[in-house]
Order: C-alpha cells, then sequence, then structure tokens
C-alpha cells in the first residue's frame, strides 16, 4: 500500500512525542539550556533520528522481525534476552502509567476536572484502540499526529510572528552534565530509543519494501526535528521565564491567552494519547493471539492506574533517566550486531 510509510512516520512521530516533548521540559533540558546552539543539537537530533529510523525498519524487513521478542532473542540470545525482556516490559508498563498519570495532571490542573476522570478517560481510549492492535495504532496516530503538528508549529510561528526573534537564552552554558550540546543530542535520540526499538519491531505488516522503509524513518526523523526546533524556538524566547517549569509550553501559550492555554493543554494531552498507545501496544503485543489476550488487556489497562497515582512528575523524574541509559545501550547492541 503506498501510503504505509505514512502510516510508519505517523507512529514514529506519535511515539516520540510524549509529555516530556510537547510539554518543552525535555527540550529544555537537552538542548534550550544551549542558546542558540541548542538548534543545532536539535538538527543533529533529527538526523540520528532520521537515521536510526530508516536503518532500524531497514534491519526489520531484511530480517522479518515479527516481535520485540524475536528481535532480542536474536540479538542477546534466549538467556540474556530473556532478562532483556523483562526490563523492557517493565519500562512499557511504567511508561504507559506515567502517560495516564499525565492525563489526570492534565484534566485537574488545566480543564479543572477531577485527576481521577483523567486517568479513566485514558485508560478507556487506550483499550478502545488496544482491541484493533496495529490496525488501531495506525489509523489514531494518522489522524491525530497531523493535529500535534499542525498546534505545535502554528503555536511557534504564532510566538515569532509577535515576540520576533528576541531569545530571552542566546549564549546559554557551554558545558552541561550531558555535556555539549552534541553529545545532548545523541542522549536525547537514545532516551527515546527503548519505545522506538520495541514499536518498530512489531511494524513488520506496513513494511512492504525497503523504500517504505526509508521513507517512513527518514520523514518521521525530518518531522521530528522540525516539531522539536519549533518548540525549542519557542522556549528560547521566553526562557528566563519558563526553563523552571515543569510544563513550559503552557506558561508560554498562557502569553498568547487563558483559551489558547486551554487549546495546547488538549495538544499535549494528545501527545500523551499517542505515547501512551505506543507503550501499551509494545507491552501487550508480547502475548501472542489467543482467547486470553483480551483479559490480558483489560487486566494490564487497570493495573496501570495505582502507579498513575504516584504523580506524573515523580514518576518522570525517577523513570526516564534510568530507562533512557538503558534504551541507549540497547539501541547501539542491537545496530551493530545487526
Amino acid at each position: 500500500m503506498k501510503k504505509d510509510w505514512i502510516k510508519i512516520a505517523s507512529i514514529y512521530i506519535g511515539t516520540v512525542i510524549g509529555a516530556g516533548f510537547a510539554s518543552g521540559r525535555e527540550i529544555i533540558e537537552f538542548f534550550g539550556i544551549y542558546g542558540l546552539k541548542g538548534i543545532l543539537g536539535m538538527i543533529i537530533s533529527g538526523i540520528l533520528f532520521s537515521f536510526i529510523g530508516s536503518l532500524l525498519l531497514i534491519k526489520i524487513y531484511n530480517n522479518k522481525i515479527k516481535s520485540f521478542n524475536e528481535l532480542v532473542n536474536k540479538i542477546f540470545g534466549e538467556n540474556f534476552g530473556f532478562i532483556i525482556d523483562i526490563i523492557i516490559t517493565f519500562s512499557l508498563y511504567t511508561g504507559f502509567s506515567v502517560m495516564i498519570s499525565g492525563s489526570g495532571a492534565i484534566f485537574k490542573e488545566e480543564l479543572g476536572l477531577s485527576y481521577n476522570i483523567g486517568i479513566i478517560t485514558m485508560v478507556i481510549f487506550s483499550f478502545i484502540v488496544f482491541l484493533f492492535s496495529l490496525e488501531g495504532l495506525s489509523f489514531v496516530n494518522t489522524i491525530l499526529v497531523p493535529l500535534l503538528i499542525i498546534g505545535i508549529v502554528f503555536t511557534s510561528i504564532y510566538i515569532n510572528t509577535r515576540e520576533g526573534n528576541n531569545f530571552s537564552n542566546i549564549e546559554g552554558v557551554r558545558l552541561s552534565k550531558k555535556g555539549n550540546f552534541i553529545s545532548s543530542a545523541f542522549l536525547y535520540v537514545g532516551s527515546n530509543s527503548l519505545i522506538i526499538l520495541v514499536v518498530f519491531s512489531s511494524l513488520l505488516p506496513l513494511i512492504k519494501d525497503k523504500k517504505t522503509a526509508i521513507l517512513g524513518g527518514l520523514s518521521g526523523g525530518i518531522i521530528l526535528g522540525v516539531l522539536g526546533i519549533s518548540i525549542l524556538i519557542s522556549t528560547l524566547i521566553y526562557y528566563n521565564e519558563v526553563f523552571q517549569l515543569d510544563i513550559p509550553m503552557l506558561k508560554i501559550c498562557s502569553y498568547i491567552g487563558d483559551n489558547y492555554r486551554k487549546i495546547y493543554a488538549i495538544i499535549l494531552w494528545i501527545a500523551m494519547f499517542t505515547t501512551a498507545l505506543a507503550s501499551g501496544f509494545g507491552f501487550i503485543n508480547r502475548l501472542k493471539e489467543g482467547k486470553y489476550k483480551l483479559l490480558f488487556t483489560v487486566l494490564f489497562c487497570i493495573s496501570a492506574i495505582p502507579l498513575a497515582k504516584l504523580g506524573f512528575s515523580n514518576l518522570v523524574g525517577v523513570l526516564y533517566p534510568v530507562f533512557g541509559f538503558i534504551g541507549f545501550l540497547v539501541m547501539g547492541i542491537v545496530l551493530m550486531k545487526f
């Protein structure tokens, strides 16, 4: 099917654009602190996303990889692969919990609704999509990702038109705990590696040929780079006001107007939703088709709720750095051994 590369690119973008990306928090941490040099870092990151995405999809197509279990066993062997599988399975489970926790936070803080309603709403929507497996994942991402792209790019253009290129952070720091803007670009791509590996290893039905793999990975990576730059430019303009905030983009949107802030809160929720779907899909897809898969899906969705109630910021602060480091190592080994 000629449009399969669009579906792949949409899934790629929806997988990476989670709460940290769309909120601007990750973009500031990895790129904004370096000032204008961070833009170069984001460009490097977009190139890496394009290269790694295309290469991984080609390898999955060539080796006819149908699942993450198959990928792990092929690379690491059954014994060590079992350990890697457990670690990644736990990261997917907690990743889903983090996103539904974020949904609760948005419903409570931005929409004035109950925290529990936010959690339950995302769980129900996710469950419905999971029932349709890969078809549901590709359909939802194909619909929602364009809305994300439009919302993020429009916000950036509007702010730049109104404020001009009046950046409050130009020089930035030369070095940080992540090194410089170049090493930060590599670390940022690495922090997304685990979930990319898991989701991509299930996309074989959409990869009809190498051209589809290349177009899907290349276009997805380029768009991720463009969206990252869009958010980065917005945060550089208001850097002094937002660099310490958990959700910088919501503060920036409040300068446009309270109503637009609520609109961006919905955009942020969509970003959380697409990432929650990617994590949940990767977790559930480990189980082969059978009569117990529906029950397994129900239990997965319900069991994630108690963990989500620990709080969005708490979960992000503890879990993301750990799984980011693991993902960087695993992705490196997979690409080298392939």
